[in-house]
């Protein structure tokens, strides 16, 4: 976070020597240099029913230009259009001084209030948040802006060219921006900013801007607008992985009633999408959304891999979500912090790595062993890593509220897809469901049908066991995980204990075996714990458990994009059997309006809510909620173009 201070009641950066918004009138200088000179107020106002516009900013600071520009949303667009903002924060203020600087401001408290209630678990790289009801989305980009803005996936309408000085802080003020923002740029985008420097105006016109010297606001005599004259011929991407064209709202089908379908199915709602989720069982959340408690908490890499920010986006995301969709209750969700065990020496030299990797202030922090045993009320044999704002959740209480505002047919197996002239068929007893679009959402079974045969997905076993809570064991006050886990006791008067793994194995009987495995992992865990619960006077052919399967992949990567016709895929890029470094330029053959979200594992809790999310927005051409790099190794196609590359197609 940054280290911001306050001078004479305004906010005041020491790294940098410069203010955070103008001391005259921080708000008419916004609303004259970002919103005039971008013509947002006219703009808004003609955009069609159901349209979306895309702003790009190059520091967030306060959050103040987000604002303004949200409240003249507010007051100018239709009711049914959606804005994104999308900004970069090198050093983003703690959630006590954006508080603060935005109570300057008293007009903007509505929108301060909703802003500040979803600025919490911020990690390092992407942060999607959610507000307006759906109708505003704001993604913040922590990190050096040369880094994040590069990896964006979005095309923006209008730039807010924002930051400390560039005399103060010209590190950023880079031609690499500026080619950046005309990368991510619509023809014709427009942008403004206060500043109207040489460098910048000659390093905007070189990449492609025209600009024009206005007057600036107040004693700022000049400032700098204009717009994307001439288009950056486009770099060369992987054709594989670039998105297939956008698919205007209309219906969607999402096939699987779990965690995946129902966040995917709620992201679509929330963009006027007519859903309908079909579930084979009788009712949601039967298989692997299926357990009476699970983990939110993010098992990370000391190292920035796409599996780690994956991770890391999704774990906020997920927190933001629940804090709007369940209520703290022992019935159905405990934010009680996770604690990590350090169980062995090695596992404890990796958490101390994930406490110094600088992922993000507050998400974690490393305990010893007096302080561990404190915070979780038990005595315990080492310390660890705590999350604070972990816990548990009850999945179907998840799932049943994700799933509240779409259409749900229940009891119906999908077996056949078929595309046809006006869409994809989904034949089947009973009613004859057709829809633009379809999301196949089934975890293991996802790849069950011809046209997703291609997906080499796996399906785990994994069986958890309930056991009584005892008056010692009420004591646990947050969840314990190391190479198992336990819960706090429920409202119900039970602890969670799991889970076990049997990898390619699909019996789903709950087994002698596997509660005693349970309950022997609990004993290398927290030894008191156990004795505290009697765990060896307990009968595990006696106690109740719950198996179900895990969908995962080689890569332990999920499956989150669209789909393609594989046999035509392999022939379009068999060349790259014999250069794996070809730059082809043959379009995919995307099987329109098919699209795949499955194989979360055992973090479907913290990555399917996103990948819905993701999806959604890939679906309907919306900047999106990852980086670039962590999009291509989620990807469908990732499976063919190895086999192609190895030989194997």
């Amino acid at each position: 976070m940054t280290g911001l201070v306050w001078v004479d009641g305004q906010p005041f950066s020491p790294l940098y020597g410069d203010v955070y918004f103008s001391r005259h009138s921080g708000i008419d200088e916004t609303r004259h240099v970002f919103l005039r000179h971008n013509r947002l107020p006219e703009r808004f106002a003609a955009l069609p029913p159901g349209g979306f516009f895309v702003i790009g900013e190059t520091g967030f600071g306060t959050g103040l230009n987000f604002l303004c520009a949200w409240q003249e949303w507010q007051r100018s667009a239709p009711a049914s259009a959606r804005l994104h903002f999308v900004s970069g924060e090198k050093h983003p203020l703690t959630a006590a001084d954006l508080e603060r600087a935005l109570a300057l401001w008293p007009e903007m408290e509505a929108f301060s209030r909703e802003l500040l209630t979803q600025y919490r678990y911020l990690a390092t790289g992407w942060n999607r948040l959610t507000l307006a009801g759906g109708q505003v989305t704001l993604t913040l980009l922590l990190g050096d802006a040369l880094e994040t803005l590069p990896r964006c996936e979005m095309a923006a309408d209008a730039w807010f060219l924002d930051g400390f000085a560039p005399a103060k802080n010209p590190a950023v003020w880079q031609p690499a921006l500026f080619q950046a923002m005309a990368r991510l740029s619509k023809p014709g985008a427009t942008f403004a900013t206060f500043t109207s420097a040489g460098d910048v105006r000659r390093g905007l016109q070189e990449a492609g801007f025209a600009v024009e010297k206005v007057p600036g606001f107040g004693r700022k005599r000049d400032m700098l607008r204009g717009k994307l004259a001439a288009p950056p011929e486009a770099a060369w991407r992987p054709p594989w992985y670039a998105p297939p064209p956008p698919v205007k709202t209309g219906t969607a089908a999402v096939i699987g009633g779990g965690i995946a379908g129902a966040s995917t199915a709620a992201a679509l709602a929330r963009r006027g999408w007519q859903v309908t989720l079909i579930e084979r069982h009788q009712e949601l959340a039967r298989e692997g959304s299926g357990n009476p408690q699970g983990i939110l908490y993010a098992k990370l890499s000391p190292h920035p891999t796409p599996l780690t920010q994956l991770t890391l986006a999704g774990y906020g995301h997920t927190l933001r979500l629940l804090d709007g969709l369940l209520p703290e209750d022992r019935a159905v969700r405990g934010a009680c912090g996770v604690l990590q065990l350090a169980y062995d020496n090695a596992e404890n030299q990796r958490l101390a790595a994930l406490a110094d990797a600088g992922y993000g202030d507050g998400l974690m922090r490393l305990l010893d062993r007096e302080q561990a045993s404190a915070l979780a009320g038990i005595d315990l044999p080492a310390g660890g890593l705590f999350f604070p704002h972990g816990g548990w959740v009850h999945p179907p209480a998840v799932v049943q509220a994700l799933a509240a505002g779409v259409r749900v047919v229940k009891g119906r197996t999908v077996t056949e897809l078929r595309r046809e002239a006006d869409g994809w068929h989904l034949p089947g007893e009973g009613e004859d469901i057709r829809a633009d679009v379809v999301v196949l959402a089934q975890a293991g079974d996802s790849g069950a049908f011809p046209a997703s045969a291609y997906l080499p997905l796996h399906k785990n076993r994994g069986q958890v066991t309930v056991v009584p809570a005892t008056d010692e064991s009420r004591r646990l006050a947050t969840v314990l995980c190391g190479e198992s886990y336990i819960t706090p006791s429920r409202s119900d008067g039970t602890h969670t204990l799991g889970a076990t793994y049997a990898p390619f194995a699909g019996d789903l009987d709950v087994t002698t075996a596997d509660c005693a495995t349970n309950l022997d992992h609990l004993k290398n865990l927290a030894p008191t714990l156990h004795a505290a619960l009697g765990a060896g006077k307990l009968d595990p052919a006696a106690l109740p458990g719950r198996a179900s399967l895990r969908a995962v992949t080689a890569d332990h990567l999920p499956v989150v994009g669209p789909a393609v016709d594989a046999a035509a895929f392999n022939t379009c890029y068999a060349r790259l059997a014999r250069d794996a470094k070809l730059k082809l330029t043959d379009t995919a053959p995307w099987l329109p309006g098919l699209y795949v979200n499955a194989a979360h594992g055992s973090r479907g809790l913290l990555t399917a809510p996103l990948a819905g999310e993701l999806l959604a927005g890939l679906i309907g051409g919306e900047p999106l909620s990852l980086p670039a790099p962590v999009l291509a190794a989620i990807h469908p196609s990732r499976f063919l173009v190895r086999d192609i590359v190895r030989g194997k197609s």
